[in-house]
Protein backbone atom coordinates (compact mmCIF):
# COMPACT_ATOMS: atom_id res chain seq x y z
CA UNK A 1 0.00 0.00 0.00
CA UNK A 2 1.23 3.48 -0.85
CA UNK A 3 1.21 5.99 2.00
CA UNK A 4 0.43 8.63 -0.59
CA UNK A 5 -3.04 7.35 -1.39
CA UNK A 6 -5.84 9.82 -0.78
CA UNK A 7 -8.60 8.79 1.68
CA UNK A 8 -11.10 8.25 -1.12
CA UNK A 9 -8.61 6.00 -2.92
CA UNK A 10 -8.07 3.93 0.22
CA UNK A 11 -11.82 3.58 0.65
CA UNK A 12 -12.29 2.55 -2.99
CA UNK A 13 -9.58 -0.09 -2.67
CA UNK A 14 -11.08 -1.34 0.58
CA UNK A 15 -14.51 -1.66 -1.00
CA UNK A 16 -13.03 -3.54 -3.96
CA UNK A 17 -11.33 -5.96 -1.58
CA UNK A 18 -14.57 -6.47 0.34
CA UNK A 19 -16.51 -7.09 -2.88
CA UNK A 20 -13.93 -9.64 -3.99
CA UNK A 21 -13.77 -11.47 -0.65
CA UNK A 22 -17.54 -11.65 -0.18
CA UNK A 23 -18.26 -12.61 -3.78
CA UNK A 24 -21.83 -13.57 -4.59
CA UNK A 25 -24.28 -12.50 -1.89
CA UNK A 26 -28.04 -12.24 -1.35
CA UNK A 27 -28.20 -8.50 -0.68
CA UNK A 28 -30.10 -6.16 -2.97
CA UNK A 29 -28.40 -3.30 -4.77
CA UNK A 30 -29.78 -0.94 -2.12
CA UNK A 31 -28.81 -3.10 0.87
CA UNK A 32 -25.28 -4.03 -0.16
CA UNK A 33 -23.78 -0.52 0.28
CA UNK A 34 -24.95 -0.60 3.90
CA UNK A 35 -23.60 -4.09 4.57
CA UNK A 36 -20.32 -3.25 2.84
CA UNK A 37 -19.83 -0.08 4.90
CA UNK A 38 -20.45 -2.06 8.09
CA UNK A 39 -17.77 -4.55 7.02
CA UNK A 40 -15.47 -1.68 6.09
CA UNK A 41 -15.92 -0.12 9.53
CA UNK A 42 -15.50 -3.33 11.51
CA UNK A 43 -13.27 -5.49 9.23
CA UNK A 44 -15.68 -8.26 10.19
CA UNK A 45 -17.03 -10.31 7.31
CA UNK A 46 -19.58 -12.06 9.50
CA UNK A 47 -21.86 -9.09 8.86
CA UNK A 48 -22.18 -10.28 5.27
CA UNK A 49 -24.26 -13.12 6.71
CA UNK A 50 -25.80 -11.68 9.86
CA UNK A 51 -27.35 -8.36 8.83
CA UNK A 52 -31.15 -8.12 8.74
CA UNK A 53 -33.25 -5.51 6.92
CA UNK A 54 -36.99 -5.09 7.10
CA UNK A 55 -38.57 -4.91 3.67
CA UNK A 56 -38.85 -1.11 3.60
CA UNK A 57 -35.75 -0.23 5.64
CA UNK A 58 -33.58 1.31 2.94
CA UNK A 59 -36.30 3.30 1.21
CA UNK A 60 -37.70 4.50 4.53
CA UNK A 61 -34.27 5.38 5.89
CA UNK A 62 -33.40 7.44 2.84
CA UNK A 63 -36.77 9.21 2.89
CA UNK A 64 -36.71 10.15 6.57
CA UNK A 65 -33.16 11.46 6.34
CA UNK A 66 -34.09 13.55 3.33
CA UNK A 67 -37.06 14.92 5.29
CA UNK A 68 -34.76 16.10 8.09
CA UNK A 69 -36.12 13.96 10.91
CA UNK A 70 -34.21 14.00 14.20
CA UNK A 71 -31.87 11.19 15.22
CA UNK A 72 -31.48 9.81 18.74
CA UNK A 73 -28.47 7.66 19.61
CA UNK A 74 -27.84 5.57 22.70
CA UNK A 75 -24.19 6.61 23.01
CA UNK A 76 -22.09 9.69 22.40
CA UNK A 77 -19.77 7.44 20.38
CA UNK A 78 -22.53 6.66 17.89
CA UNK A 79 -23.39 10.35 17.77
CA UNK A 80 -19.76 11.26 17.11
CA UNK A 81 -19.47 8.67 14.33
CA UNK A 82 -22.34 10.01 12.22
CA UNK A 83 -21.14 12.36 9.47
CA UNK A 84 -22.27 15.84 10.49
CA UNK A 85 -21.75 17.56 7.11
CA UNK A 86 -24.08 15.03 5.51
CA UNK A 87 -26.64 15.52 8.29
CA UNK A 88 -26.45 19.27 7.79
CA UNK A 89 -27.36 18.93 4.14
CA UNK A 90 -30.76 17.56 5.14
CA UNK A 91 -31.20 19.59 8.32
CA UNK A 92 -31.13 16.51 10.57
CA UNK A 93 -30.40 17.05 14.25
CA UNK A 94 -28.78 14.28 16.28
CA UNK A 95 -28.83 13.94 20.07
CA UNK A 96 -27.85 11.54 22.83
CA UNK A 97 -29.42 11.88 26.27
CA UNK A 98 -27.53 9.32 28.37
CA UNK A 99 -25.50 12.09 30.01
CA UNK A 100 -28.42 14.50 30.36
CA UNK A 101 -28.47 15.56 34.05
CA UNK A 102 -32.21 14.91 34.38
CA UNK A 103 -31.80 11.46 32.85
CA UNK A 104 -28.86 10.64 35.12
CA UNK A 105 -30.74 11.74 38.24
CA UNK A 106 -33.96 9.93 37.31
CA UNK A 107 -32.11 6.71 36.45
CA UNK A 108 -30.42 6.73 39.85
CA UNK A 109 -33.68 7.46 41.64
CA UNK A 110 -35.66 4.79 39.78
CA UNK A 111 -32.91 2.18 39.71
CA UNK A 112 -33.01 1.70 35.95
CA UNK A 113 -30.48 2.32 33.20
CA UNK A 114 -29.91 5.75 31.74
CA UNK A 115 -30.37 4.19 28.31
CA UNK A 116 -34.00 3.38 29.09
CA UNK A 117 -34.78 6.93 30.17
CA UNK A 118 -32.81 8.36 27.25
CA UNK A 119 -35.09 6.51 24.84
CA UNK A 120 -38.16 7.83 26.66
CA UNK A 121 -36.84 11.36 26.41
CA UNK A 122 -36.05 10.86 22.73
CA UNK A 123 -39.51 9.64 21.75
CA UNK A 124 -41.17 12.45 23.70
CA UNK A 125 -40.06 14.91 21.03
CA UNK A 126 -42.08 14.20 17.90
CA UNK A 127 -39.41 15.72 15.72
CA UNK A 128 -37.28 12.64 16.38
CA UNK A 129 -37.89 9.69 14.11
CA UNK A 130 -34.65 7.73 13.78
CA UNK A 131 -33.34 5.73 16.74
CA UNK A 132 -29.77 4.44 16.56
CA UNK A 133 -28.74 1.87 19.18
CA UNK A 134 -25.21 0.50 19.08
CA UNK A 135 -24.46 -0.36 22.67
CA UNK A 136 -27.32 -0.83 25.13
CA UNK A 137 -29.74 -3.75 24.78
CA UNK A 138 -31.89 -2.07 27.44
CA UNK A 139 -32.39 0.88 25.08
CA UNK A 140 -33.61 -1.41 22.31
CA UNK A 141 -35.85 -3.40 24.63
CA UNK A 142 -37.35 -0.15 25.91
CA UNK A 143 -37.97 1.16 22.41
CA UNK A 144 -39.74 -2.09 21.55
CA UNK A 145 -41.86 -1.76 24.71
CA UNK A 146 -42.77 1.82 23.81
CA UNK A 147 -43.92 0.59 20.40
CA UNK A 148 -45.97 -2.27 21.80
CA UNK A 149 -47.45 -0.55 24.82
CA UNK A 150 -47.47 3.20 24.21
CA UNK A 151 -48.07 3.61 20.49
CA UNK A 152 -44.67 4.99 19.60
CA UNK A 153 -43.98 4.68 15.87
CA UNK A 154 -40.35 5.33 14.91
CA UNK A 155 -39.57 6.14 11.29
CA UNK A 156 -36.50 3.87 11.45
CA UNK A 157 -34.69 1.77 14.05
CA UNK A 158 -31.00 0.97 13.65
CA UNK A 159 -30.63 -1.67 16.35
CA UNK A 160 -27.10 -3.03 16.70
CA UNK A 161 -26.34 -3.36 20.43
CA UNK A 162 -23.24 -5.35 21.30
CA UNK A 163 -22.43 -7.64 24.19
CA UNK A 164 -23.24 -10.79 26.11
CA UNK A 165 -26.27 -9.87 28.21
CA UNK A 166 -29.36 -9.16 26.16
CA UNK A 167 -27.70 -8.02 22.93
CA UNK A 168 -28.66 -10.98 20.75
CA UNK A 169 -32.03 -11.25 22.48
CA UNK A 170 -32.94 -7.60 21.97
CA UNK A 171 -32.13 -7.85 18.26
CA UNK A 172 -34.18 -11.04 17.95
CA UNK A 173 -37.06 -9.18 19.61
CA UNK A 174 -36.69 -6.39 17.03
CA UNK A 175 -36.89 -8.88 14.18
CA UNK A 176 -39.91 -10.50 15.82
CA UNK A 177 -41.57 -7.09 16.13
CA UNK A 178 -42.11 -7.08 12.38
CA UNK A 179 -44.85 -9.69 12.77
CA UNK A 180 -47.10 -7.28 14.61
CA UNK A 181 -45.77 -3.96 13.35
CA UNK A 182 -44.65 -4.41 9.73
CA UNK A 183 -44.88 -0.66 9.16
CA UNK A 184 -41.85 0.05 11.37
CA UNK A 185 -38.61 -0.18 9.34
CA UNK A 186 -35.47 -1.51 10.99
CA UNK A 187 -31.88 -2.54 10.32
CA UNK A 188 -30.18 -4.96 12.68
CA UNK A 189 -28.09 -8.12 12.80
CA UNK A 190 -28.23 -11.49 14.48
CA UNK A 191 -25.98 -12.41 17.37
CA UNK A 192 -23.81 -10.65 19.92
CA UNK A 193 -21.81 -8.46 17.58
CA UNK A 194 -22.61 -4.83 16.96
CA UNK A 195 -21.39 -1.56 18.40
CA UNK A 196 -21.69 2.19 18.19
CA UNK A 197 -19.24 2.35 15.28
CA UNK A 198 -21.28 -0.17 13.32
CA UNK A 199 -24.56 1.62 14.06
CA UNK A 200 -23.03 4.92 12.93
CA UNK A 201 -21.75 3.23 9.77
CA UNK A 202 -25.30 2.18 8.88
CA UNK A 203 -26.53 5.77 9.21
CA UNK A 204 -23.61 7.08 7.17
CA UNK A 205 -24.34 4.58 4.41
CA UNK A 206 -27.98 5.70 4.37
CA UNK A 207 -26.88 9.34 4.25
CA UNK A 208 -24.74 8.62 1.19
CA UNK A 209 -27.68 6.88 -0.49
CA UNK A 210 -29.88 9.87 0.41
CA UNK A 211 -27.35 12.24 -1.17
CA UNK A 212 -27.15 10.14 -4.30
CA UNK A 213 -30.93 10.20 -4.70
CA UNK A 214 -31.01 13.97 -4.17
CA UNK A 215 -28.63 14.74 -7.03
Amino acid sequence: MSVHLRPEEIEAQSFAMIDAEVGAHPWSAAEWPVVRRVIHTSADFEYARSMVFSSTAIAAGVAVLQSGRGIITDTTMALAGIAKPRLARFGCQVACFVADPAVVAAAKEQGITRSILAMRKGVADRRNGIFVIGNAPTALFELIRLIREEGVRPDLIVGLPVGFVGAAESKAALVELERGFPEIPFITNRGRKGGSNVAAAVVNALLILAEDKST
